[in-house]
């Protein structure tokens, strides 16, 4: 049977903390990686990102945050880090479900399923979104932690599982990253570089039978385990700590190439109307674009997530989906695509529903 996303809904806090990251990664770098990291800053396509923690002003130079949870010196523990995260996530999923526009049929929302890589509790962001959504305390519920930017697709993928399975189903996905809590004072350029990339942000998806927004036709895993330390996310005594290795476009690139009939299933790039680009940064578009050999257009919403939004890891191919669900035309066929630890490409074949 046919399985359908049928609505997305995005939230992102209220600060904009970009220029703020930059010029704190500026003050770690030596003379030597200052000027590469200050071109790259040119280069990236971000303008804006967006963080629950508020920027310190001109009276708090020691900080980064108005707060001065992250003192220079002395940045909190992972348990503090931890702390932040239950204070501000649910409310930022909250919002993003809001704008699903339930209604009373929030009561009607069989399974939920949520999604973060940046944080975790319990009881955690699961039991608050019955509570605070009006949804009935019976729903079967499933948190997805700690797969990175690749994990909404994942959820799609148990949602439709789900909903095959159980035909009146309706799955609520909701992705909630905290990325900036997990900001390091650290003078290695590499590790820098993914302060320059990283935000906030959650996306809540509706997924059940209704034909309405885009069909869930087939899913794919892309792997190349010889590029598996190429990313990598771990629990340390500061915070979580992210290696991203300027390899990673060029092995997203092969992994492509060599799975592109698979992923396709047999179709022509040509066929393919619409392009669902995770936007893991700008160098990671452009291989997806040259190992396809697409169109410029092609990738325009990515291109414009990553520019207001930056890298939100899981969240962050919801915000493109729904940007793609705006224009999709009844009965394109479209390709999603999200990049993570492994080195994974989790992908999705869908079509516009009419």
């Amino acid at each position: 049977m046919d399985v359908f996303l049928n609505r997305v809904s995005t939230a992102v806090p209220a600060n904009d903390v970009h220029q703020t990251f930059i010029d704190f990664a500026q003050g770690l770098l030596d003379d030597r990686s200052l000027p590469v990291f200050k071109r790259l800053v040119q280069r990236s396509q971000i303008e804006h990102r967006w963080s629950v923690l508020t920027p310190a002003g001109g009276d708090r130079p020691d900080a980064v945050d108005a707060e001065g949870i992250y003192q220079q010196g002395a940045f909190p523990s992972t348990g503090a880090r931890m702390r932040l995260f239950e204070r501000f996530a649910a409310d930022l999923a909250v919002e993003a479900v809001a704008g699903l526009e339930l209604g009373a049929r929030a009561s009607e929302v069989t399974h939920v399923i949520a999604v973060s890589c940046t944080g975790l509790s319990a009881p955690g962001l699961d039991l608050q979104l019955v509570e605070r959504c009006g949804l009935d305390p019976s729903v079967e519920r499933t948190v997805i932690g700690f797969m990175g930017c690749y994990a909404a697709i994942n959820a799609l993928k148990l949602a439709r599982h789900i909903v095959r399975s159980e035909p009146n189903s309706r799955v609520l996905v909701v992705c909630v990253e905290l990325c900036t809590l997990h900001l390091q004072q650290t003078g290695n350029l590499e590790q820098v570089l993914s302060f320059l990339v990283f935000g906030d942000g959650c996306a809540a998806a509706l997924i059940s039978a209704e034909p309405t927004g885009l069909s869930l036709d087939r899913f794919h895993a892309a792997l190349l385990p010889e590029a598996g330390q190429q990313i990598t996310w771990t629990v340390g005594d500061q915070g979580f700590d992210m290696f991203l290795s300027g390899q990673v476009p060029a092995s997203v690139a092969t992994a492509l190439r060599l799975d592109r009939d698979r992923i396709l299933d047999g179709a022509t790039v040509a066929e393919i109307d619409l392009w669902a680009v995770h936007p893991g940064g700008r160098s990671v578009l452009d291989a997806v674009q040259a190992a396809l050999e697409l169109d410029p257009a092609a990738l325009a919403e990515s291109r414009e997530v990553l520019r207001r939004f930056g890298n939100m890891s899981s969240a962050t191919i919801l915000f493109v989906l729904d940007r793609i669900m705006d224009r999709a035309r009844p009965g394109q066929r479209g390709c999603a695509m999200a990049f993570g630890p492994g080195l994974t490409a989790e992908t999705l074949l869908f079509t516009a529903a009419g």
